[in-house]
């Protein structure tokens, strides 16, 4: 590519951060990961349109810091190529001047040979911030590159937390009109997700349909060079429909008729390393069966009902279900914790998730969306009693919208908590 034109994308892209205002843009809970005087390159990864660049911005912006920008997912820069990126480095001086070292590089992924760039800037004592769509960002190929000296920062689609906050919705009210609010928020929220600009579109069913086919071809298609985009398609919406369940490699490759389970697998994990699907391990101290067994939720309950020809049904339990494991992965990232499900058999009783520390198990959660009936409620304690025992773990929650309470079972205190409320907590 020419300098004019390289020069001329990046002074558009600075006039656009010059007119941003950052004071009004929602609170997320991953700024506080960033390690700003770090020699570490700070990489933002996550779904396309979760915010990442935002977030990077909002950081910088805040903390007063001058920084170059380069989004690199501008159509002009379709062609960058690994040579180019030096000239790219040039016209950053002349722009910013000789004396920046705070950099933010915009979908990164978009130019091969992008890790070469990243760890060059590093040496030259430049602060890296670098955002991307796809979990290959950070692949053992290019993570040996970096050789370590990165910060990863995962970043999800807006928590209930962050909706409401930017929504304002008060959610500390204590009025009939506040508790209200609260709860007409969570019911749009359960059906239409956190993805920031899907809350101000009507056609909802557009924008989601866009936003997958441009994770499929995009970031994936295009990426892993794929022929057969039909069956990654059916794969992938039928994995939304049946998010919370256990992932069957050999009826999905009988079922759109792909060659082999070695293929679907691939094909599956193409959409994880899209961020499309996310998937969660079987508890067990058996190496093969945790690699071997696992479920698939998807990245945000929003992608569920707003696609065409969905004929999923109004499941509010697994719904539920799937908004409380992405806050959990929230909620370990910055402790280091791991997440699975317990079922040692198909004729136990499953936990919902296992949280584990280094291998120890610090909390068990059960999930039922509503426990009024007497023997939903008997069947989601029992479980939680029965892994306890085995895996030597007292803390016991069930998330339900219920009221918070506690209840006593064969001497195990069970931590009823009401799912607004755990959303809710700081």
């Amino acid at each position: 590519m020419t300098e004019n034109i390289i020069l001329e994308v990046l002074a558009e892209q600075k006039d656009e951060v010059a007119g941003m205002k950052f004071s009004s843009w929602t609170r997320r809970m991953e700024e506080e990961l960033f390690e700003f005087d770090s020699p570490l390159a700070q990489v933002v990864i996550g779904v396309r349109r979760s915010g990442k660049s935002t977030l990077c911005h909002k950081v910088l912006l805040q903390h007063q810091i001058r920084y170059a920008y380069a989004n690199l997912d501008d159509d002009r820069f379709f062609d960058l190529k690994t040579p180019d990126l030096n000239t790219l480095l040039s016209c950053i001086y002349q722009l910013y001047g000789q004396d920046i070292n705070y950099i933010l590089l915009d979908e990164i992924q978009n130019v091969e040979g992008w890790h070469l760039f990243v760890n060059r800037l590093l040496r030259t004592g430049f602060h890296v911030f670098v955002t991307g769509s796809n979990a290959k960002l950070l692949s053992s190929e290019f993570s040996s590159h970096l050789t370590g000296r990165y910060n990863e920062i995962r970043l999800f689609p807006f928590s209930f937390a962050e909706y409401c906050s930017y929504l304002k919705t008060d959610t500390r009210g204590l009025t009939t009109k506040a508790k209200a609010a609260v709860k007409a928020a969570w019911a749009e929220y359960l059906v239409n997700g956190g993805f920031p600009e899907l809350m101000h579109i009507r056609n909802k069913r557009a924008y989601v349909q866009g936003l997958i086919g441009t994770i499929i071809h995009k970031d994936i298609r295009q990426r892993f060079h794929l022929r057969n985009v039909e069956a990654l398609q059916l794969i992938a919406n039928h994995l939304i429909n049946n998010n919370c369940q256990e992932i069957n490699y050999d009826e999905l490759t009988r079922l759109f008729g792909i060659g082999s389970p070695v293929t679907t697998k691939k094909y599956v994990n193409y959409l994880m390393q899209a961020f499309l699907i996310l998937q969660i391990h079987k508890f067990s101290f058996k190496s093969r069966e945790r690699l071997r067994d696992s479920k698939a939720y998807v990245i945000d309950t929003g992608l569920i009902a707003n696609r065409t020809d969905s004929l999923v049904g109004q499941n509010a339990g697994w719904r539920l279900e799937n908004i409380v494991y992405i806050e959990l992965l929230r909620r370990a990232a910055p402790l280091y914790y791991d997440i699975y499900y317990y079922k040692p058999s198909s004729r136990s009783k499953e936990v919902d998730f296992v949280v584990c520390e280094q291998g120890r198990t610090i909390e068990l959660v059960q999930v039922a969306y509503d426990i009024d009936s007497p023997k939903t409620l008997s069947r989601e304690t029992n479980a939680l009693v029965q892994a306890s025992n085995i895996l030597r773990c007292d803390n016991l929650t069930l998330i339900t919208l219920s009221e918070t309470r506690e209840t006593l079972l064969s001497g195990h205190i069970i931590h009823i908590r009401s799912a607004l409320e755990w959303l809710l907590q700081n």
